[in-house]
């Protein structure tokens, strides 16, 4: 997980904002299926956006924090119930910070 500045993370999250929810997280919440899910999306595509359910049980936050934890992927922002992960590919960089 690296540490993101406050440049870092306004040109992550301008970037996310053009991309489309990739996942939703529902009411079973964080699976070992869906960390290795998120773990693979993160691979290739290194910034993803997943919306939370309001059936989750658990807050966009809560979700951000355990996925972070789970793929060492790490939390751009949570708006409303969306959320950002960012983690750097090892064999697809496409983003340069």
């Amino acid at each position: 997980m690296i540490k993101l500045n406050s440049k870092q993370r306004a040109y992550l999250r301008g970037l996310a904002a053009a991309q489309p929810t990739i996942m939703q997280i529902g009411k079973d919440g964080v699976t070992s299926n869906l960390v290795k899910t998120v773990s693979d999306a993160l691979e290739a595509r290194e910034l993803i956006k997943l919306s939370v359910l309001e059936t989750a049980g658990l807050t966009p936050a809560e979700a951000a924090d355990e996925l972070s934890d789970a793929t060492g992927a790490t939390v751009v922002c949570t708006i409303g119930r969306k959320l950002v992960l960012y983690r750097e590919s090892i064999n697809h960089k496409k983003i340069e910070l």
